[in-house]
């Protein structure tokens, strides 16, 4: 049975999720306890499916994991309707096309800062990276920015971020564990203090925005708006690290590509973002837990059974994708899954995609002769699918 923690698969997980898709069903896993929907069409009835829902189990023992399960429980993500339905709506009051559209002068201000960054470490050292100078902190300042957090402070989120995401792995060790209960303490103690400030002071950030919103009398109460802050700036930020990353890697890493996207960047942006989303992706398992019996693919899903749409391998299904297995950043149309579907699908992919699609061609005019200086470092996890450190030059 598929080992999700093997070094192998881990490095190149695509072979394998192929044979699981010539099931052609959902396959149950005995290891992990779960099923694993892999066909695109499978993984896209997953997320779309009502009786399939994120039922989140409170870790236990609950006093010790207080802080993280409250972050869960009370967040968009890991809640269903009615709940997901008023919440939602009340952050989407706040969290809308207008506010991101907003964003859109401060994210070519941070790209080009941090192009001159990469440009100054360029000239010192012969290289840069490409996710710590230029992929990591560009997400992670627009939403530090647009929650008001002070620039002093911004090395703390990403750390905070990292070792909370950490749980969403197969098996977090027990380091990560600790890990993950001190950050998701931190980070709440963090984010409250500026609700309370805000909500004294209110300014045009968007803590200030979400403590005012109000919806048929309803309000976030302070542990919804501080996990609403916790989850836009985990989810908001790893989607678009990683899949830069990861299509970057593979971009430079196929000559014809690489030459393409450096002959008409602006025209290609759309299209390869996508491109980069569905050929790695960023995202590979997304689980959800049936509230009532159902079926997926000709499969029961009994109450209480869980069940795991494998993105990543819904992006190489080759019944939806012609050469599935091959990068084209022209691929038009383009009908990944990698912001998910249904009543979750991610609130943040505006935001991603217009990151994405500003600072990738502003990134490629500026050095129109980047390419690897060695292998890129992997990050060991599979869930969330990315590089450490990719050195370059140009």
């Amino acid at each position: 049975m598929l080992n999700l923690q093997d070094p192998e698969f881990i490095e190149n997980p695509y072979p394998a999720l192929a044979e699981l898709r010539k099931a052609g069903q959902p396959i149950w896993h005995e290891g992990m306890g779960i099923f694993l929907a892999a066909t695109h069409k499978d993984a896209n009835a997953v997320l779309r499916t009502r009786a399939l829902g994120r039922i989140f189990k409170p870790k236990e023992p609950q006093d010790e994991w207080d802080t993280f399960n409250w972050l869960h429980a009370d967040s968009i993500l890991d809640s269903e309707p009615p709940k997901h339905t008023r919440l939602r709506s009340l952050v989407m009051k706040a969290f809308n096309p207008k506010k991101i559209e907003s964003l859109r002068p401060d994210v070519e201000r941070l790209t080009q800062q941090l192009l001159d960054s990469a440009e100054a470490k360029l000239k010192d050292q012969g290289s840069f990276d490409l996710i710590a100078d230029f992929a990591e902190p560009l997400p992670v300042k627009v939403i530090a920015s647009m929650l008001g957090f002070p620039d002093s402070d911004e090395h703390l989120l990403r750390p905070w971020s990292q070792a909370i995401v950490k749980m969403y792995e197969v098996s977090p060790t027990q380091q990560d564990k600790l890990d993950a209960k001190q950050a998701s303490a931190e980070f709440a103690d963090y984010v409250h203090g500026l609700m309370q400030e805000r909500k004294r002071n209110p300014g045009t950030d968007l803590i200030s925005d979400l403590a005012m919103v109000e919806e048929d009398g309803e309000r976030l109460n302070a542990h919804e708006l501080i996990a609403t802050c916790v989850l836009l700036l985990n989810a908001g930020h790893e989607a678009s690290v990683n899949g830069f990353g990861n299509g970057m890697v593979a971009t430079l890493k196929n000559p014809a590509q690489d030459a393409l996207l450096k002959s008409k960047p602006d025209e290609l942006a759309a299209t390869a973002v996508d491109e980069f989303l569905r050929f790695d992706a960023p995202l590979h398992l997304f689980e959800r837990t049936a509230t009532e019996d159902t079926e997926i693919g000709g499969v029961k899903i009994a109450q209480g059974q869980k069940i795991a749409a494998l993105l990543g391998s819904a992006g190489r299904d080759e019944s939806v994708f012609d050469r599935a297995d091959e990068l084209d950043l022209t691929r038009d149309p383009n009908p990944h899954i990698g912001f998910g579907a249904g009543i979750h699908f991610c609130i943040g992919a505006p935001l991603a995609r217009m990151e994405m699609t500003t600072s990738l061609p502003a990134l490629v005019k500026r050095f129109p002769n980047l390419e690897l200086a060695n292998e890129p470092e992997r990050r060991q996890t599979f869930v969330l699918r990315g590089y450490e450190s990719v050195a370059v030059t140009a």
